[in-house]
């Protein structure tokens, strides 16, 4: 751990996930996502395949405090992608987003990739604000449009749902590591 994650909350330790873990990251995602409905995004296969490469925080009374599902892309090795994070709404501003996403990117970047990659939805401000403090671009093209202020896709999910691609590529943060 790094000393900004011992200041930032210095009862708090990372580790790997293991499907016991999945009945109790499963029954509070939507509670710690305000109420929207994201368990079904996240199915027990992420706490069995996915293990090795996804993070979880807990309490050192073992009590979970977050949690980071994401993998290395097995078509495009050195691309990465966060399929998933959350936190306990009651330890918020405690820096474990960033302690996760911290902990991912230099996990994946020792295995070689270059490029790491999320979405949200354009209207969730918090999630643009905190993807773009970490290093984040949205991704642009000729296909993105501004939606919310924010370059995104229309239809990028289900042919309805709009979303923000971020990238971060790896070698510019390691030079520009954000505050």
């Amino acid at each position: 751990m790094t000393s900004d994650e011992r200041s930032a909350a210095p009862d708090l330790r990372l580790r790997r996930p293991v499907e016991a873990d999945y009945g109790p990251i499963v029954s509070v995602v939507d509670e710690w996502w305000g109420g929207r409905v994201m368990h079904q995004l996240l199915p027990r296969l992420w706490f069995q395949h996915f293990t090795g490469t996804s993070w979880v925080a807990e309490m050192s009374d073992g009590r979970l405090s977050g949690f980071l599902v994401g993998f290395v892309s097995p078509d495009h090795p050195a691309e990465a992608y966060i399929h998933m994070v959350a936190a306990d709404p009651s330890l918020r501003l405690r820096g474990i987003g960033r302690m996760l996403y911290e902990r991912f990117i230099e996990d994946v970047a020792s295995r070689g990739v270059r490029t790491v990659k999320a979405i949200t939805w354009p209207g969730n401000r918090d999630s643009v604000g905190f993807h773009t403090a970490m290093g984040f671009r949205p991704a642009s093209g000729p296909a993105a449009r501004t939606i919310e202020g924010t370059p995104a896709f229309t239809g990028y999910d289900y042919g309805r749902e709009d979303r923000v691609v971020f990238v971060l590529g790896i070698e510019d943060r390691m030079y520009h590591r954000p505050a």
